[in-house]
């Protein structure tokens, strides 16, 4: 009996050293980590604010689009362009609850990635009361990656729901692991899908619509996404793009309609979006902008890369975009040695199954990096950014800081955790 009880004692201290509760209760919240909990070394502002988060799902559909994948020379029919959303918003609820996502992996269309269903946990009550008497919350709109969809950032959106935001993802329809569609209908949709979202937030009726605060507005996009919410705040297509998006679709004109000569693109610029943050925003390696397009961007914008970007590109890809957004207020956060990841959720466990595609990881995972350590830190510098654009909080000294994060402990960071990130900073030129 002795050596037994030697042998539960062993085993409890070794759970405890590795982190790892002795039970995974889900009706006790607390007992377990969920994506965007805080890590002991978190920095200051990535902690939960003072609200319960509400999620709930909504469709919306934007009538009279272009049906680019079935464009035929030159001729552009038009659909009805069905999009789902999930929002998260501040509730009434007093007690914390665990969610469960229904997501997927994989890539629609792919033999070699079938689309497999997993699950995992948030911080958050389906179908809440919202709360109505405490003021408004900004409302934040967020676009996933090519592919992707609306839980694959849930660390951040149900973060910043609980600061006070009324948060709203998109999935993108034929850009999504479930309905993955050809890649002209992302480069034409996206910045279109974004747009028509914070409109039907903003204008149509709602459960939210007496609490969102529209007129202060932010846009967050990584890869994809940040491809799209750049155009969205200004950043025109390049006429490179433009004809090389004709090409590929046998002589559609369609994505002019978001280039500098357009009088769309001219009439869509919407004042009421006063930040933007693009993760890892792809295109500038491929001729998406150049130096003219780029001007266009004055909305105050944090750019968030890896220095090791693969697929985005950084000295000539993000890094980039930053330093030929001359007329924007902006920052960019460098995660050193990191590649496109800068992001998503951490990657689930079944990512690990064996006989898995290795990029099911690696969708989700960094070399270099604590996916968690990550999420955090993104938590951090979005919360101040997002807290001085759209609610005037005197976090700024949490953007002004040393540029290298190896010379000093950044404000906000426990000490010796401020290591292999850089923070740079621009201001506009006129």
């Amino acid at each position: 009996m002795k050596t037994q009880n030697t042998f539960f004692i062993v085993v409890s201290l070794l759970l405890l050293c590795l982190g790892i509760p002795k039970t995974l209760n889900a009706q006790s919240p607390k007992s377990t980590f969920v994506y965007g909990d805080a890590l002991p070394d978190a920095p200051e502002l990535s902690a939960r604010g003072d609200y319960t988060v509400g999620v709930r799902t909504l469709q919306f559909v934007n009538k009279g689009q272009v049906d680019i994948l079935n464009s035929k020379e030159g001729k552009d029919p038009l659909y009805d362009r069905s999009l789902t959303v999930e929002v998260w918003y501040p509730t009434t609820e007093t007690n914390e609850e665990l969610i469960t996502y229904d997501e997927v992996m994989g890539t629609a269309g792919d033999p070699n990635r079938p689309v497999i269903p997993f699950t995992f946990h948030g911080r958050a009550k389906r179908d809440a009361a919202p709360v109505t008497d405490n003021g408004s919350f900004p409302l934040v709109v967020v676009s996933h990656g090519y592919v992707g969809s609306r839980y694959i950032m849930t660390y951040l959106t149900e973060n910043l729901a609980s600061k006070g935001y009324i948060v709203v993802a998109i999935d993108h329809t034929e850009s999504t692991f479930k309905d993955a569609a050809p890649f002209q209908s992302t480069l034409l949709n996206r910045p279109k899908d974004i747009l028509f979202v914070v409109n039907e937030m903003a204008e149509s009726k709602h459960f939210l619509s007496k609490t969102l605060d529209a007129k202060h507005t932010a846009v967050i996009g990584y890869s994809m996404g940040g491809y799209g919410v750049l155009n969205v705040a200004g950043a025109a297509y390049s006429e490179f793009a433009i004809n090389f998006f004709k090409g590929m679709t046998g002589g559609s004109n369609a994505l002019a309609t978001r280039g500098m000569q357009s009088e769309e693109f001219k009439k869509s610029h919407d004042a009421r979006i006063k930040a933007v943050v693009a993760f890892a925003p792809w295109g500038m390696e491929r001729g998406v902008w150049d130096t003219e397009t780029l001007k266009g961007l004055k909305v105050p914008t944090l750019f968030v890369a890896g220095s090791q970007d693969d697929v985005s590109g950084y000295e000539k890809g993000i890094k980039a975009i930053y330093e030929g957004a001359v007329n924007a207020d902006r920052y960019l956060l460098t995660y050193v040695n990191a590649r496109h990841n800068v992001a998503p959720n951490p990657p689930p466990p079944e990512s690990l199954e064996p006989g898995l595609h290795f990029d099911e990881y690696y969708r989700y995972a960094e070399p270099s990096w604590d996916q968690r350590r990550i999420n955090n830190i993104n938590q951090h510098f979005v919360t101040a950014f997002l807290g001085v654009h759209l609610k005037e909080k005197p976090y700024g000294k949490f953007l002004d800081i040393n540029e290298d994060s190896n010379k000093e402990i950044w404000p906000g960071f426990v000490p010796r955790s401020s290591t292999g990130l850089e923070l740079l900073h621009a201001e506009p030129e006129q």
